[in-house]
């Protein structure tokens, strides 16, 4: 199991990095590209290069990123939570309720997956395809079921770790021990 995990951990941290430098790289070309048709010179080379499709891609790789971003959220104690309520109670109450809340977070994700999953499969019945791209849509899609799918199996994790031995995933400071906070 935990070769499993760390192959999972892996590929979610490389998918995230992928997906935000090859939108970024797009992007940067489609501007360069754009902004190189004011000069004469430039665009001699450059106009023949089509690149409606740039926006669309990018905003598929941005959905895909934050779909999978949100998982390594919860993994690593960075995905946002209101804990003002738990932090006033006393420990009890506290264990409580971030059972109910690790429960309630594995409840949403995973009917999200089952409906994202559903979705995929009407999706891939009617054969719709993006606009620019014309990819099936299914497939731009398939983050749904994928990232929740994974966010959910991240929120069984922690509620299990926490069960077990009542930790919760912090993140670790800046590099250089900073914590963005105030200085002391």
């Amino acid at each position: 199991m935990r070769l499993f995990n760390r192959f999972i951990d892996h590929l979610e941290e490389w998918l995230i990095a992928t997906f935000m430098a090859v939108a970024t790289v797009i992007i940067f070309v489609a501007v360069v590209h754009r902004f190189s048709a004011g000069i004469d010179w430039v665009w001699d080379y450059t106009s023949g290069f089509d690149l409606t499709w740039a926006q669309e891609l990018c905003i598929i790789l941005f959905i895909w990123m934050a779909k999978f971003g949100a998982a390594y959220g919860v993994r690593t104690g960075i995905h946002i939570g209101v804990d003002i309520v738990v932090s006033h109670v006393g420990p009890t109450w506290q264990r409580r309720m971030v059972v109910l809340a690790l429960s309630l977070g594995v409840l949403f994700t995973g009917v999200i997956a089952v409906l994202g999953a559903r979705w995929v499969a009407f999706m891939h019945e009617t054969g719709q395809v993006t606009p620019d791209l014309e990819w099936p849509r299914w497939i731009v899609y398939l983050c749904i079921p994928l990232g929740s799918g994974l966010m959910c199996y991240r929120f069984l994790q922690v509620l299990w770790r926490f069960v077990r031995r009542g930790e919760l995933p912090v993140h670790a400071p800046l590099a250089g021990g900073d914590t963005g906070g105030p200085a002391a």
